[in-house]
């Protein structure tokens, strides 16, 4: 007893046209999707690099403030210390 040979798949050009097509259309798709996400990044980065500007901003402001309340530490302390041996 033998068995029947497998008579295999058979795609039509047609089918074949419509699936290539059909993977087409997805990677337009998908094309269109990756696009819109990297004009959403560099959005994004030049945003950052603002806050990064603005940031750096504030710092640079920021540094005299400590200083200025040491300097006026010492200065108190001079003076109380003047005051009291005179």
């Amino acid at each position: 007893m033998g068995t029947a040979p497998d008579p295999g798949v058979y795609i039509s050009p047609a089918q074949t046209y419509q699936e290539v097509r059909d993977l087409a259309r997805t990677v337009d798709r998908i094309e269109s999707k990756l696009d819109g996400i990297l004009d959403e990044n560099k959005d994004i980065r030049s945003d950052v690099a603002d806050h990064e500007t603005r940031l750096r901003v504030l710092e640079r402001g920021r540094w005299p403030l400590p200083t200025l309340g040491v300097l006026a530490g010492v200065a108190g302390t001079a003076t109380g210390l003047i005051a009291l041996y005179r």
